[in-house]
């Protein structure tokens, strides 16, 4: 089994990689769970430990001395998050900015994506056989299950420190969106360990729970999980052919379609509405060429996906690089669900193989606005009658697609984006 070792050049990528990660998650939040006792919420924790979710877990059917075993002297890591105890009430405004939103550029460091391009082609050399017998059962093309690798650990430089039931039994208890699906996630690690499929309870995750080189989560792991090399042990986290065959088996389990690409830079002229973009708005590719859309640097579509459905996609509307994706992009979105990781994973992809290199059209720079702006300016499209997809702050197809009905509505220059401009215009 190939060793991981630790390059100093690596950590540097890799931890300004969790940096922009854990700032795209909100870990600038100040934790709103220092301002509570938390000797108070420590014996809540140890309370609901030992009852509900026990009782939880047993009907699940974990033992109750696998359990009380692994749970024993479980405590809450203070440190995470976005820590909002039961009884307790989160932060209204949300003050951080999300710099993968409001000015997506830096979520492109050059200097990230050609070291793990450079490694990446090496990879591709080394693991080419084991890479070709991934694609020939699973259909995921070698480069893109690299790209996923080195995307989410570095091609395995990256350190995983946090104990993993203390994070997964910390974010079940404690209030929020994703309360049920920790506490999900909590009892399926249990149910790992106490079938010996892994031992969790002596392995460290990121700060989210996810784990392994492929970053899985209890769940995952349980789902696609492979022993690949034939060892008899199915190791995510020192075996590079059952961790690469792990992430084919994930995508291809959300439904890639074997022999479609992921995705094509394009140009969108002036005259085209950038306002149909989104998965619900698939359409024939060789439609979109017919509304004047050409790829970049006048290369074409390749004549066998002119009659394959494809989607518009402005990442950042009009300020930044324009795209026709196919549905293997939102596969890509399902194993982590945004538009940048997906066209990080398939740009990196790219350059592994093919020598491509930046994308022709320049990130620019925007403007910054905070969350609860952009959240202000959902809520008031929504008044009006347009689908945002909620109000959370958060910029998706929905908002953008919004922004652009709107101001092609009002005869304003259509941008499909939120600047600090248009919440004027907008808000006032």
């Amino acid at each position: 089994m190939f060793r991981f070792r630790l390059l100093n050049a690596v950590r540097v990528v890799c931890a300004l990689a969790a940096f922009m990660l854990a700032f795209a998650a909100g870990a600038g939040v100040s934790n709103v769970a220092n301002a509570y006792d938390r000797g108070q919420v420590d014996r809540q924790f140890q309370n609901w430990l030992a009852t509900d979710m026990r009782s939880a877990a047993l009907r699940s059917g974990v033992s109750a001395s696998t359990y009380d075993r692994v749970t024993k002297g479980l405590s809450i890591n203070w440190s995470l998050p976005d820590l909002v105890p039961p009884g307790t009430t989160p932060p209204q405004k949300r003050a951080q900015t999300q710099p993968e939103f409001s000015e997506p550029g830096p979520y492109f460091s050059e200097n990230n994506l050609n070291y793990l391009a450079v490694k990446g082609r090496q990879l591709y050399r080394q693991y080419k056989p084991v890479l070709d017998r991934i694609e020939a059962r699973y259909g995921v093309p070698g480069r893109i299950v690299l790209a996923i690798w080195g995307r989410e650990m570095g091609y395995g430089a990256a350190e995983e420190k946090y104990d993993i039931l203390q994070v997964l039994g910390t974010k079940a208890f404690m209030t929020g969106s994703r309360q049920q699906m920790f506490q999900r996630e909590f009892i399926a690690a249990l149910q790992i360990i106490q079938s010996g499929a892994a031992p969790l309870d002596k392995r460290k995750a990121s700060w989210a729970g996810a784990f392994g080189q492929p970053q899985l989560m209890p769940s995952n792991f349980q789902n696609y999980a492979v022993d690949f090399d034939g060892d008899g042990v199915i190791d995510v986290w020192d075996s590079v052919p059952d961790s690469l065959a792990t992430i084919a088996k994930h995508l291809a389990s959300d439904g890639w379609e074997r022999g479609r690409d992921w995705g094509y830079e394009a140009v969108i002229p002036d005259n085209v509405s950038c306002a149909q973009e989104g998965p619900d708005n698939a359409r024939a590719i060789s439609a979109w060429v017919k509304q004047g859309i050409a790829r970049v640097q006048g290369k074409s579509f390749p004549a066998d996906e002119l009659r394959k459905p494809g989607m518009m996609l402005v990442p950042q509307g009009r300020y930044g690089p324009e795209f026709i994706v196919t549905p293997n992009f939102y596969v890509l979105k399902e194993y982590n669900n945004s538009d940048l990781y997906a066209l990080f994973v398939g740009n990196l992809a790219d350059r592994i193989q093919y020598g491509m290199g930046a994308f022709v059209q320049p990130w620019q720079r925007t403007g910054t606005l905070l969350r609860s702006d952009v959240a202000a300016m959902q809520r008031k499209l929504m008044g009006m009658g347009y689908d945002t997809g909620g109000a959370d702050g958060l910029v998706g197809y929905k908002t953008r697609r919004s922004i652009g009905d709107w101001q092609m509505r009002n005869r304003v220059s259509q941008t499909c984006w939120p600047t600090p401009e248009l919440k004027n215009e907008l808000l006032r």
